[in-house]
């Protein structure tokens, strides 16, 4: 399929409902906490929304990677990695405990770009979520799919940075149960994240990669923490992969236009995610 045919997915909606339960709430609490921005009781914590409504398919449905196959919502896009690249978040009012969530998804843009390491496509899809009450939160999801893994393709691993200074650190252990229960909650099942073998030898990473939603929603929550708990518009991307295994920290610094930069770093000080709250 060319990228004139992949267009035609363009303007393709979705919509999908969830609850905000109690168990839901304290499963995310008991995966994130202590590094999550202070919320009044009744309120759901911020970057709940992820775990809202996740597609679910049957296992015959399934990808090789563990996603559902391309082709229903999303394009059928040609290339077999898929990563988190980032996006833009606008939170207007908080969920609830016991709320009914909407999410409208449309496909705004789908590009294909030629990289480094071959070539890209990016799919950009919008979301808008919806309680009784009226619009809660528009998301900009920006996800990009690569080529297979070819033997002596990999960039070799940089030189460690020296890490950025900042007004507020967390460190957080990237263990493998983090990103077991975090696929739990999302009912994710990309292998990447799970599954050494897989992670290792087809998709060519160093081992088990955390979840790009796992960074941006402790990024989102750290800039809450340092802004006091206002609402946030976020811009944020992926850099690199961050591999699970070590220790990694997030960071927040207040800027001289007030404005709130946060990012994570790796156990070699390079950054893996960042964003910008204005």
């Amino acid at each position: 399929m060319n990228i004139d045919q992949l267009k035609s997915w363009i303007g393709k909606t979705a919509e999908a409902s969830d609850l905000v339960t109690p168990r839901l709430v304290a499963s995310y609490e008991a995966t994130f906490a202590p590094h999550l921005a202070p919320y009044p009781q009744g309120e759901a914590p911020l970057a709940l929304h992820w775990c809202l409504a996740p597609p679910i398919a049957p296992m015959a449905a399934l990808g090789e990677d563990g996603h559902p196959a391309k082709g229903g919502f999303l394009p059928p896009i040609p290339l077999p990695r898929r990563m988190w690249a980032g996006g833009t978040i606008e939170t207007i009012a908080p969920l609830q405990t016991g709320d009914e969530v909407t999410r409208r998804s449309h496909i705004a843009d789908i590009a294909y770009k030629e990289g480094r390491s071959g070539p890209l496509c990016f799919v950009a899809v919008d979301h808008e979520l919806v309680t009784p009450r009226g619009v809660a939160l528009r998301e900009r999801h920006n996800i990009v799919y690569r080529q297979a893994a070819q033997p002596g393709t990999e960039p070799a691993s940089p030189a460690p940075a020296e890490p950025r200074p900042a007004d507020l650190t967390w460190t957080v252990e990237a263990s493998p149960v983090l990103l077991f229960r975090y696929s739990a909650l999302t009912f994710n099942g990309h292998r990447i994240h799970y599954d050494q073998p897989f992670v290792t030898g087809v998709e060519g990473y160093a081992g088990l990669v955390v979840h790009g939603p796992i960074q941006a929603t402790l990024i989102m929550n750290i800039i809450a923490t340092l802004s006091g708990g206002e609402p946030i518009r976020l811009d944020y991307r992926g850099l690199a992969p961050l591999i699970a295994g070590e220790p990694f920290v997030v960071k927040a610094k207040r800027l001289p236009d007030g404005a709130i930069a946060a990012w994570t770093e790796g156990a070699d000080g390079r950054v893996r995610m960042e964003g910008v709250s204005r």
